[in-house]
């Protein structure tokens, strides 16, 4: 069986656990152990999002790296890891981009049966629907500005996807972020507040 390549982003208290082969399955606990066992337990959400089947094990972990500026324990995984230098075949491309595709597909999907109203997050607060959308809109674009893809603003977010995987596919070698990575990053922020959206529902009755 295939390994799941894992590499962990360690922060003062919380550690990021992705898989570097399915771009947006990443997620955090506090402790290494439980880092794991976090993105195992997504396992299911996440090839629901996807639809794709990911298998689980055995898990082969590739490295550790550092956070970048406290990013880790703030909540989004932030560092670049030498994994990131390793280049994407042509059919590994289409690959990772058809993941990123699937997620921004299943965000729609979600935003569309969500309330305009959110329940609030653990700390009373968090982001509602629209605004959550506007959100993820406004960080690609700072993503996309990473790989030499400029996208103005108020550009309809179906032709930003475009611009983006158009940027993706011919980003220089010498980009500010690895073109795995930053698919990567993009899938991930999707995937993060696509699931937050689905926790965050207000009942129905």
């Amino acid at each position: 069986m295939k390994p799941l390549r894992v590499y962990l982003e360690t922060g003062k208290l919380w550690i990021f656990a992705a898989a570097l082969d399915w771009p947006g399955w990443c997620r955090r606990a506090k402790g290494e152990e439980a880092a794991l066992d976090t993105l195992l337990d997504y396992a299911s959400r996440y090839s629901n999002a996807v639809g794709v089947a990911v298998a689980t094990g055995p898990i082969e972990v590739v490295g550790r790296v550092p956070t970048r500026s406290g990013m880790a324990d703030f909540g989004a995984p932030g560092a670049v890891g030498p994994w990131d230098s390793e280049l994407l075949s042509a059919r590994e491309l289409r690959r990772h981009l058809s993941l990123l595709q699937a997620s921004w597909a299943y965000l729609d999907g979600v935003a569309s049966v969500s309330p305009t109203e959110l329940r609030k997050g653990p700390r009373g607060g968090g982001r509602d629907r629209d605004a959550m959308l506007k959100h993820v809109k406004e960080a690609e674009r700072a993503y996309a500005a990473k790989i030499g893809c400029r996208v103005v603003p108020r550009t309809p977010w179906d032709q930003q996807q475009m611009m983006i995987l158009a940027g993706l596919r011919t980003a220089p070698p010498d980009s500010a972020w690895p073109v795995r990575y930053t698919i990567r990053r993009l899938a991930w922020h999707i995937l993060d507040h696509a699931w937050e959206m689905e926790d965050r529902t207000l009942p129905t009755d």
